[in-house]
């Protein structure tokens, strides 16, 4: 589902909302294009910026550096995509809808909502970004078929705590630095080094604000619930939008008995793949050490998912399901690499390092990382894309400096927690989902923009 099929879903009557809501509706509405719109306006500024700042901004090298960047990045963002799907295989198993539905009959208040919502979905995202966004819709969903709450209310919560999932397992800046070989692993390029995850996703600066995100924002969010007499129910109308992934799409007409049919629900196709990934992760971790990458993330998602929908046919119909929501993803990152590539081919990146080097310190160029990435993540929804185009400048910044090449990279992956609640494509997903419009929950998540802009930027300066 696309986001007109979000917006133009049966409306409801909207809850009071406080002017500064009004307006956000209206710039992310009226003012911001689509991002695949955004990202080829981004590459015109990109373009013009270096025709005038950059040292070797030629015609040729613009559209050659253009060319080869639009084309490198391709295995990433199938990458990114294999990251979304299979994290969706896992929440559509029958075992976890039925566990989604066991956690939400325990919920008998808007506060028990919050205090159910924020810790679970927190975690599935920290464990897999797609694996978050869809345990947040789906729980949301069966949680308001239970209780009287606003579903907007609770459609934000889940999108709240989804948004820690950039300083999770499946931060796809955290795990490019750490997979040798990768074509956005910008630091092994530069150092010959990769950069752990000890030193990033489970280093105290990462873990400690992350978990007062979820923890603050939860009260916070028990404190905004409306009253009674402005809340706006989930119905179960607002559900017809995803009458369709609850079908099988891949009904035939072959008969039960037939080989085509037999193999389909066989697990021993199932029991083979599982196999295969558990004996190669299972030689690999005793010969190397235990290490996480991008490819061992997807693997180990991909034999859980497996695991739980037990037979091929119903993992070929959850990940078809899941590609409904990949399409937007498709076009962007290619373009996000011809970005890439025309700043390093020109020399913008460098030119742009020296500027921050000019105006930062050692200690406080992560948190410059960090602020100039709010403003870019409007514009470049998404961690890897963003990475490609950031991290070109932001890490010859750090190198020079010395400062801490961790700290700035994840400075650039916290910010993408922050400025995802103001923009719009991640939460598209999550509406479609759940079957309701995105204006009403901007307004709510734009409190968590301030809040975490805060927690995360203290942290950068202050924790170890």
């Amino acid at each position: 589902m696309n986001k007109r099929d979000v917006d133009s879903s049966p409306a409801t009557p909207p809850a009071r909302r406080p002017g500064v809501v009004a307006g956000l509706v209206y710039v992310f509405e009226q003012v911001m294009p689509d991002p695949f719109v955004l990202s080829i306006g981004l590459t015109l500024v990109v373009s013009l910026l270096a025709v005038a700042f950059a040292p070797h901004a030629s015609l040729p090298v613009i559209l050659t550096s253009w060319y080869g960047g639009t084309f490198a990045i391709l295995g990433f963002a199938l990458q990114m995509i294999l990251i979304l799907a299979t994290g969706y295989a896992i929440a559509d198993a029958p075992v976890i809808q039925r566990g989604l539905r066991a956690l939400a009959s325990r919920v008998q208040t808007p506060a028990r909502a919050a205090l159910l919502v924020f810790p679970i979905v927190a975690l599935a995202a920290w464990l897999n970004w797609g694996l978050g966004l869809i345990v947040g819709a789906l729980l949301s969903r069966e949680i308001a078929r239970r209780v009287k709450v606003d579903f907007a209310w609770l459609v934000a919560g889940s999108y709240s705590a989804w948004s820690v999932c950039n300083s999770g397992l499946s931060s796809s800046i955290a795990l490019s630095q750490a997979s040798h070989g990768n074509a956005l692993n910008l630091v092994e390029k530069a150092t010959g080094h990769v950069v752990p995850l000890s030193t990033t996703v489970f280093a105290p600066f990462v873990i400690v604000p992350t978990v007062l995100v979820v923890v603050v924002m939860t009260a916070i969010f028990i404190w905004m619930h409306p009253k009674a007499e402005h809340v706006v129910p989930f119905t179960e109308t607002q559900g017809e939008g995803n009458a369709s992934a609850d079908a099988d799409p891949h009904a035939r007409g072959a008969a039960p008995s037939s080989f085509a049919a037999r193999a389909e629900q066989s697990m021993l196709g199932t029991l083979f793949l599982l196999l295969l990934g558990v004996g190669y992760l299972a030689m690999t971790w005793h010969d190397k050490g235990f290490e996480l990458d991008i490819n061992t993330t997807i693997l180990i998602f991909l034999l859980v998912g497996l695991a739980l929908q037990r037979t091929p046919i119903a993992y070929a119909d959850a990940i078809r399901r899941a590609a409904r929501q990949t399409g937007s993803m498709l076009l962007q990152y290619p373009v996000y690499g011809g970005i890439m590539g025309i700043m390093t081919g020109t020399g913008l990146a460098s030119t742009i390092a020296k500027t921050f080097v000019a105006i930062a310190t050692p200690v406080t160029l992560p948190v410059w990382s960090f602020l100039s990435s709010l403003i870019i993540t409007l514009l470049i929804p998404s961690a890897g894309g963003h990475w490609a185009v950031q991290g070109p400048f932001v890490l010859p910044a750090a190198l020079s400096l010395h400062a801490s090449v961790p700290r700035t990279a994840m400075g650039v992956a916290m910010a993408e927690n922050v400025s995802n609640m103001l923009q719009p494509f991640w939460a598209v997903p999550v509406v479609a989902i759940a079957g309701i419009r995105i204006q009403r929950v901007l307004g709510y998540t734009a409190v968590t923009f301030v809040v975490s802009l805060v927690i995360y930027a203290l942290a950068l300066w202050l924790v170890p």
